[in-house]
């Protein structure tokens, strides 16, 4: 379907017949707050999806992944047996 000048003309004055001339600079001003809303929450969705830098610790430069700043695996404790638990 080819829309011509005559067409998008004719349209644009169906519009304004239906909604009247003082309803459309609301009409239009509400559609322009809806479309930056949207857009801004479609920007929201695509920055959740990104990983941020400042969520993961930083290490020294050298450290194997996995490995804290004491060359011990994060949440391994190093535990001595009791003298009890051999009995």
């Amino acid at each position: 379907m080819n829309l011509g000048p005559l067409e998008i003309g004719l349209v644009l004055l169906a519009i304004l017949l239906l909604f009247g001339y003082k309803k459309l600079p609301d009409a239009s001003r509400s559609l322009g707050r809806s479309l930056r809303i949207f857009k801004g929450e479609m920007k929201g969705m695509k920055d959740d999806d990104r990983p941020r830098p400042a969520d993961a610790p930083a290490l020294p430069a050298g450290t194997p992944a996995g490995v804290d700043g004491n060359g011990r695996l994060p949440g391994a404790e190093h535990h001595t047996p009791s003298p009890d638990a051999g009995r």
